[in-house]
């Protein structure tokens, strides 16, 4: 069986065990199971996480790291496809059973070849939540074996089949949940000068919010804040005590989330002053942004540009999250977006949908990007 048919068959074996966060126990075993197949040794790393450490035949003292996400989500499937998922509720709906087929396909790649500069492989954990990588980083394994730059893709269904996006410089966004909770002083519709109306100071506070990120925030550093969700009040005659927002911070530079951050709560402040309201403020710490480096980059483009049928493509900032940014903040590194859209084969929708799907030739294309990488690192 070639690599090409190997990738397929992993890919969708995976499909069908889809797991959530530290939860991956028959994801890790399926894996452990295949890299031992191929002839490499697996070791288990926060919990339901592998890694493969493949040393140089050179003793060198430069490794190189290759990320997979492995966990899904809380999605009902319904793709129909023969290799559906076998666990109600759950569906690799992202894409990671792609990228854990890609990892595998390239070790398979590597197994034979002279090693020039070490490889660590990654099969991270909980990348959907609550952020696998930092714990990963977090176990010291970046410097035990000295790793010097971190690679990463994602199946990206907005860019056709064959296209490869990436940019220097911030590719995703730093991601916080926000609430804010209001609290007035309840009393009769028919009375309102005796109330504190919370829902009238949620509007109040959600016009200030966009004002932050459209007047405050410089038109080209991209940031937002998006409130999902409001909730208020009892019945209708009577004026709600208590309103609560909930929503998201997006921005493509700790500076500008901290200064939008700052702003939210000086709102709050503003706000509780104007009309007695009491407003609590809490902003999760979420996952950093993406931030390429530029010198990978380039790496990633020449190689791209010498793959037949594939076509690099220089692309804007997403305000999506990805924790692989915990990586950046320690190394150097790059993620890039694979493209998987095939209006032909009908897969065209987006991330995170019950429906989503994409065809192999999308894994053969990420095998050619980190084959050719790796002979331009000097891998083999």
């Amino acid at each position: 069986m070639s690599i090409i048919d190997k990738m397929t068959s992993d890919r969708e074996a995976l499909h069908r065990i889809p797991e959530l966060g530290f939860k991956e126990v028959k994801t890790q075993k399926y894996l452990l199971d295949a890299i031992e197949e191929i002839g490499f040794k697996g070791q288990i790393i926060c919990e339901t996480g592998i890694y493969v450490y493949i040393e140089s035949e050179t003793l060198s003292d430069v490794t190189y790291a290759f990320r997979s996400d492995i966990d899904a989500l809380s999605i009902s499937e319904e793709t129909n496809c023969e290799y559906s998922s076998t666990h109600s509720g759950l569906m690799h709906a992202c894409g990671h059973d792609g990228h854990m087929a890609i990892l595998l396909g390239f070790l398979r790649s590597l197994k034979g070849k002279k090693i020039r500069k070490n490889v660590l492989a990654i099969f991270q954990p909980a990348e959907e939540g609550p952020g696998g990588a930092k714990n990963i980083v977090e176990s010291g394994i970046l410097e035990k074996y000295n790793v010097k730059a971190i690679f990463g893709l994602h199946l990206f269904p907005n860019l056709e089949e064959g296209i490869i996006g990436c940019r220097p410089g911030g590719l995703m966004a730093k991601a916080a949940e926000i609430d804010i909770t209001i609290i007035g002083k309840s009393g009769h519709g028919g009375q309102p000068h005796l109330g504190i109306d919370t829902i009238q100071v949620a509007s109040k506070f959600l016009d200030g919010a966009n004002l932050i990120t459209s007047k405050y925030i410089g038109p080209s550093e991209n940031c937002l804040v998006a409130i999902g969700k409001i909730y208020g009040g009892t019945i209708r005659n009577i004026i709600a005590r208590t309103t609560i927002l909930e929503g998201t911070i997006r921005a493509l530079s700790i500076e500008s989330f901290d200064f939008v951050s700052k702003k939210i709560k000086d709102l709050a402040r503003g706000l509780e002053l104007a009309y007695g309201v009491e407003i609590e403020v809490k902003i999760a710490d979420g996952y950093p942004p993406v931030i390429n480096t530029k010198k990978y980059v380039g790496l990633i483009k020449d190689s791209v540009s010498s793959i037949d049928n594939l076509k690099y493509k220089e692309i804007m900032a997403e305000m999506l999250a990805e924790d692989f940014g915990f990586y950046q903040e320690k190394i150097d590194g790059v993620f890039f977006f694979l493209g998987s859209r095939n209006e032909k084969l009908g897969y065209i929708n987006s991330l995170h949908n019950s429906k989503f799907n994409f065809s192999k030739k999308v894994l053969e294309n990420g095998l050619k990007v980190y084959s050719e990488l790796s002979k331009r690192l000097s891998i083999y």
